[in-house]
């Protein structure tokens, strides 16, 4: 087996929400580059069919088709899944992206920001991906499973992000949430992996990391000295969905440059 046969995914259909910007905008130029073809939703359906319209004219194998949808809401979600179903009878991949942060600090961190940012990060998460499990039990064979990606967070791990509670709480949820349908749904040619970036630039993040020189303090408390790059998340992808992830089930996929191992110091502070 060639290397390019382990990442290629000519002949999948995928789905990325919130794929207009960000960690969603990665991962869905990786799997285009892989050959997929790419079905991009978010609220912003005109920022949607621009990146399709972008991704389509980059010369890649694959193809990308974008349109509006809104994982928040119960309507909204059944109105995505019509979308889908009108557009494809099989989903191989389904990237469970979208969501909302918060920072707010303790004392002043609001009531309704856990509801806001629970609906979107795990409910919404949640009923969009057993409603379109159908579509993805028809694509699903015993050597080629099909896959959901959940995107989680390092903070849902690890206590490091500030002010950021019902954030770091919600990515948490999602981190056991995929162990969970790992669970359940393995047994049926489903894989449930998540991955849990660290610092990426983003539009949820330029208010910390969107210059240069917050990039570098950022990267300071990074084990590996820098912050995220689009080519971690989208090889990350091509993996977790080609032939080489088939076997990977339940796992949470640090993608933080060691920030979620890093424990500064030692235990009984000797001199090594």
């Amino acid at each position: 087996m060639t290397p390019a046969e382990l990442y290629d995914l000519t002949g999948k259909t995928a789905l990325v929400t919130g794929g207009a910007t960000g960690i969603g905008r990665m991962a869905a130029e990786g799997l285009v580059a892989a050959g997929a073809r790419v079905l991009i939703a978010s609220r912003k359906a005109d920022a949607c069919e621009a990146v399709a319209a972008e991704l389509n004219s980059m010369g890649y194998p694959g193809h990308a088709e974008g349109f509006g949808g809104d994982v928040a809401t119960e309507d909204g979600i059944g109105a995505l899944v019509a979308e889908v179903t009108k557009r494809t009878d099989t989903l191989h991949i389904l990237m469970n992206n979208a969501g909302r942060t918060w920072g707010a600090p303790l004392g002043q961190h609001p009531y309704g920001a856990w509801d806001k940012l629970l609906s979107l990060n795990v409910t919404g998460m949640f009923h969009l991906t057993q409603s379109l499990l159908p579509l993805m039990l028809k694509a699903s064979t015993p050597n080629d499973p099909a896959r959901i990606i959940n995107v989680g967070s390092v903070m849902g791990d690890i206590p490091k992000g500030t002010a950021t509670y019902s954030y770091a709480v919600s990515k948490g949820a999602v981190h056991h949430m995929t162990r969970v349908l790992s669970n359940d749904l393995a047994p049926q040619g489903i894989t449930v992996n998540a991955i849990a970036p660290g610092p990426f630039v983003s539009k949820m993040t330029a208010f910390a990391i969107g210059t240069e020189e917050g990039q570098k303090k950022s990267a300071e408390g990074v084990p590996l000295g820098r912050v995220g790059r689009p080519e971690d998340i989208a090889g990350t992808l091509q993996f977790l969905c080609g032939k080489g992830g088939a076997y990977i089930s339940g796992a949470i996929i640090p993608l933080s440059g060691g920030m979620q191992s890093n424990a500064p110091g030692s235990l009984f502070n000797e001199d090594l």
